[in-house]
């Protein structure tokens, strides 16, 4: 009896452990896969170092003129006619390389970091080492494949989210380090160019377009943007009521609504986002969440009026423009900051 009970006892513990093998092995797989992916980008971080100290090497030299870099490519490929990479165009990217990252504490910081086809984008479409490196931050904190990289550089993306001239009160009505990170993330204008024949859609209409479209839209928006619905409704004593756009930023634990207007900006648009503000935080917020924010996206704006508008509103909302075409137009030129701007601002 007592050995049928051990043997019992044994079956058991056995069973146990299988179920826990799943499990074991579930975590094993994930840790293989987690140090592979290591690998992976350690070696694009080591290919990267190596060809920005190449570059380094021709701009030692670069006194010999091409035919340097076409001798040393010849060379370099019948030494290695296994690996790739010694072209003559590539090893003029990798001078190019070392002339944009002047230092190893800049190209350790993450100018290495990001894979070589991102390296050579940016070489191309930036024009400096600050949006050089604003981008490549942007590439490690979201992930973006060279595809949304170059999507994102023509869209301007640096100048209409890192160096535009944004019409919020964040500063008055967030505390510090809230406030900053919600300036961060706003941008002006958006582009909502993934929207065929948008210009003659009314508001609702807009609406209906940029759902279908959220994948784009998210893109658009930036990291950390969960899309909660459109005419979100929220009941407020006996009535309900409809917020055009409702999104849940995960990074900056808030709710953010968006109020979209196919007009240009009235001060009295503040006043119903003000309202809606209130209903979130008081009916959907929870304890451990950050104040609501709001952004009211307009087809143009008088920025001191929507100045004026804000200064007195108890709470934190933005102002900025949506664009239906490729930024980068005669009319939007005129509202990038000028080289003395952003000059100022690196400063």
């Amino acid at each position: 009896m007592e050995q049928d009970m051990e043997v019992s006892i044994m079956a058991k513990k056995t069973e146990i452990v299988m179920d826990e093998y799943i499990d074991v092995l579930e975590k094993i797989k994930e840790r293989i896969t987690q140090a592979q992916y290591r690998v992976m980008t350690n070696a694009n971080v080591e290919r990267n170092i190596l060809f920005w100290n190449i570059g380094n090497v021709i701009l030692q030299y670069s006194q010999w003129g091409n035919k340097f870099v076409e001798t040393l490519s010849k060379d370099l490929r019948m030494t290695y006619p296994s690996r790739e990479g010694y072209s003559v165009r590539n090893l003029n990217y990798m001078k190019q390389f070392a002339r944009r990252i002047p230092s190893e504490e800049i190209l350790h910081q993450g100018g290495a970091k990001i894979s070589w086809r991102a390296i050579k984008l940016l070489i191309d479409k930036t024009e400096n080492l600050e949006e050089h490196m604003w981008y490549t931050q942007q590439c490690l904190e979201n992930g973006w494949s060279s595809t949304v990289l170059s999507h994102q550089i023509e869209s301007a993306l640096y100048y209409r989210q890192a160096l535009a001239d944004k019409t919020t009160n964040f500063k008055e009505q967030l505390a510090n380090p809230f406030s900053e990170q919600a300036e961060e993330i706003i941008k002006d204008p958006y582009i909502f160019d993934f929207i065929p024949n948008a210009k003659k859609l009314r508001e609702i209409e807009l609406e209906d377009a940029l759902v279908q479209q959220i994948t784009k839209l998210l893109l658009e928006f930036g990291s950390g943007f969960a899309f909660m619905g459109r005419q979100y409704p929220i009941q407020v004593g006996k009535r309900e009521f409809f917020i055009d756009l409702l999104f849940y930023n995960v990074k900056l634990h808030c709710y953010f609504v968006v109020e979209l207007k196919t007009v240009e900006f009235e001060p009295e648009f503040a006043g119903k986002l003000s309202f809606y503000l209130s209903a979130i935080d008081g009916e959907l917020k929870s304890p451990n969440d950050n104040p609501t924010i709001g952004l009211l996206l307009c087809k143009g704006k008088d920025k001191i009026v929507a100045e004026y508008a804000l200064k007195d509103v108890n709470k934190p909302m933005g102002v900025s423009e949506y664009k239906l075409s490729n930024y980068v137009s005669e009319e939007l030129q005129d509202k990038l900051p000028s080289i003395e701007d952003i000059e100022k601002r690196i400063n």
